[in-house]
């Protein structure tokens, strides 16, 4: 079944571009019951491996901004690193961590919903901008590991003037610094299943590949609405276990 779940979630990100840690914690807490710390940590090590093909793609087309992605990892790696940490301390408020993770898959959801059917706000060149904004994106990427692909594009989208390929590819490159520096975080404190993680990540491999393929001729639009559909669903049964539970 861990498997079938890694190559179903690469699949809906291969196609959609919806991010890994929005849908893989969920899924990991509800559907395998296991504890919202863990589910964390072992999420963003699965993002990591996942996306680590794409971000090479796209670092060797030069689709990456250099000094765009330096400010954000100013404020990013500060960010996920303390907020790892929060999680560590947390983990024994259960309700706490559900209502936050819960919260944070809600916003994403709901702010990736608003860019698909709005369009991309106007952007300006405010790199002042970027380090404080990555640091309150990563920090709640520490304890949920969703936000880092919705807010981060988001963020690019308002803060700079990059064409959407080099958006794309930036945003990709700092979620796999954030994912890596708080999935190591997680591992040294022992939230990480690394069994499950070997089979996440070895059907993650073979759906991101196939998803690849499927996106150069399936309806995107349509398919990545539905998903963020579910995923508020997914975010709100989160949210009302930490209320019922608290």
């Amino acid at each position: 079944m861990e498997f079938l779940l890694g190559f179903l979630i690469a699949l809906a990100i291969g196609i959609t571009g919806v991010g890994a840690g929005t849908i893989t914690a969920p899924l990991l807490i509800l559907l395998l019951g296991l504890p919202p710390e863990v589910a964390v940590g072992t999420a963003l090590l699965f993002g990591f491996l996942v996306k680590v093909p794409a971000g090479a793609v796209y670092l060797l087309r030069g689709q990456v901004a250099g000094k765009v992605l330096g400010l954000l990892l100013l404020g990013g790696l500060p960010g996920v690193f303390l907020g790892s940490l929060t999680l560590t301390h947390l983990k024994g408020a259960k309700d706490l961590v559900l209502l936050l993770v819960g919260l944070t898959v809600v916003l994403s959801a709901a702010l990736g919903l608003y860019r698909t059917l709005k369009g991309s706000p106007e952007g300006r060149e405010r790199p002042r901008v970027l380090p404080p904004a990555a640091f309150g994106i990563s920090l709640e990427v520490g304890f949920s590991s969703a936000g880092a692909g919705a807010l981060g594009t988001l963020l690019l989208l308002w803060a700079t003037r990059l064409p959407p390929q080099k958006v794309v590819g930036t945003d990709i490159l700092f979620g796999l610094a954030l994912s890596l520096l708080g999935g190591g975080v997680h591992l040294y404190f022992g939230q990480v299943a690394p069994d499950l993680l070997l089979a996440l990540s070895l059907g993650g491999v073979a759906g991101a590949a196939l998803g690849a393929l499927l996106a150069t001729w399936m309806p995107k639009k349509p398919l990545r609405i539905a998903l963020l559909l579910w995923l508020l669903f997914i975010g709100a049964q989160i949210l009302y276990r930490g209320v019922a539970h608290g």
